[in-house]
């Protein structure tokens, strides 16, 4: 199955000699066509993590042009970021420390996560402010990270219920995060379902008022309705990229958004018995021809990703050898200057991984030579590679 959304990787900057081009209009195709899905529960832009790193503010800008009601950045220093730049839909951030800035969350009505500990601190910012903070109260329904547990829910409940009675906060939302949702076929998705259930009933029974109720992360908004409730948190998904393993992004309708490309640096032949990059883990078999790619780990490629792809020229060519920290080479084969002008690749541009419309190298290949997730590889991808933005919202 073809996406409907695929559209040809754009054309390259030739000012930039290495560059993560991201397509906003993809971005925006991808929340309407999830918005769709997860309809009629409201819908959350995650863009924490420099938006997987796609660039949180043009991504957020974005994600609100589509539709999506609610922004989620996890910490408070991404939140406050988002109200900086002038965005002003409801935005949720949820992982805290003791040194996390309550004060000015509260004064840039930022919407909080509360596992517990957090509540006093949030109180003590209110109190100050004189203005009620919005809490989500956040239940630990198997996951095991942040968030209540089960036996001290109640407890919470009426500590907030109470703070809220004396006008210091709203209790707003209850939310919860899944283990496995990206495997469809386990049941405990169906046990922490239960378990948020219950907790919602505990907190609706102390007499919150919930405007959201919330635990469906991307995987779970395409596969179980049931975990809908009031509204979806979609992170990878709005990227264009795929939770499940067995399908691939076309086949849920998303376009990937970012290509990451840059030039071929250097082009030449090498006789049989070269050895190539640190280590010489490689030895050429055969007299060919090697094209030298600047970028490494120090980019966000991973060390470890020898044999991933990179397409030149409209063939994709294998990296061997160890990735060094600013680059990394291909092999371009005994005739690879054949199919270049005056026969050489050198300045050719060279594309690790985009949105597959030509055939060329998607970032589960390079997951995959990393022996990681496609969440990974994007959101490595470093400051020192340039973010260039294509299309829009329009």
């Amino acid at each position: 199955m073809v996406s409907p959304f695929v559209a040809p990787v754009p054309e390259r900057s030739p000012s930039l000699e290495r560059q993560a081009i991201i397509d906003l209009s993809a971005i925006a195709n991808n929340i309407r066509h999830l918005r769709e899905i997860a309809a009629p529960a409201q819908f959350m832009a995650v863009v924490k993590a420099d938006a997987y790193g796609h660039g949180m503010i043009p991504v957020a800008r974005t994600a609100v042009a589509a539709g999506a009601q609610w922004l989620g950045a996890v910490h408070v220093s991404e939140g406050l970021a988002l109200r900086a730049a002038g965005i002003e839909v409801p935005v949720l951030s949820w992982l805290h420390t003791l040194d996390t800035d309550f004060t000015a969350a509260v004064a840039n009505e930022l919407d909080l996560g509360c596992s517990g500990w957090e509540l006093e601190y949030i109180v003590a910012a209110a109190r100050e402010l004189q203005r009620p903070a919005r809490i989500h109260l956040k239940i630990d329904t198997g996951l095991g990270r942040n968030g209540c547990s089960r036996e001290n829910w109640p407890a919470l409940v009426t500590a907030a219920m109470e703070y809220q009675d004396q006008g210091l906060l709203r209790v707003v939302g209850v939310f919860s995060h899944l283990a496995v949702a990206d495997e469809p076929q386990r049941p405990e998705t169906d046990e922490q379902l239960d378990r948020f259930r219950e907790a919602v009933n505990i907190a609706e029974e102390a007499g919150a008022q919930l405007e959201v109720r919330h635990i469906a992360n991307t995987p779970a908004t395409l596969s179980r309705p049931d975990s809908h409730f009031d509204m979806v948190r979609v992170g990878l998904g709005i990227y264009g990229l795929s939770p499940f393993a067995d399908q691939s992004s076309a086949a849920l309708g998303l376009t990937p958004a970012m290509t990451l490309e840059t030039q071929i640096a250097q082009c030449k032949d090498v006789p049989a018995g070269q050895g190539v990059s640190y280590g010489l883990n490689f030895i050429a078999s055969q007299a060919t021809t090697l094209g030298l790619i600047p970028l490494g780990y120090a980019d966000g490629v991973p060390r470890i990703a020898t044999g991933g792809p990179v397409r030149v020229n409209g063939i994709t060519y294998p990296v061997v050898g160890r990735i060094a920290m600013d680059q990394m080479v291909i092999d371009l084969g005994p005739e690879g200057r054949a199919g270049f002008e005056n026969g050489s690749a050198l300045g050719a541009p060279a594309v690790l991984f985009g949105n597959g419309a030509d055939g060329g190298p998607l970032v589960e290949e390079w997951a995959g030579a990393a022996g990681t997730v496609n969440y990974e590889i994007v959101t490595r991808i470093s400051p020192r590679v340039p973010r260039r933005y294509v299309g829009g919202a329009q």
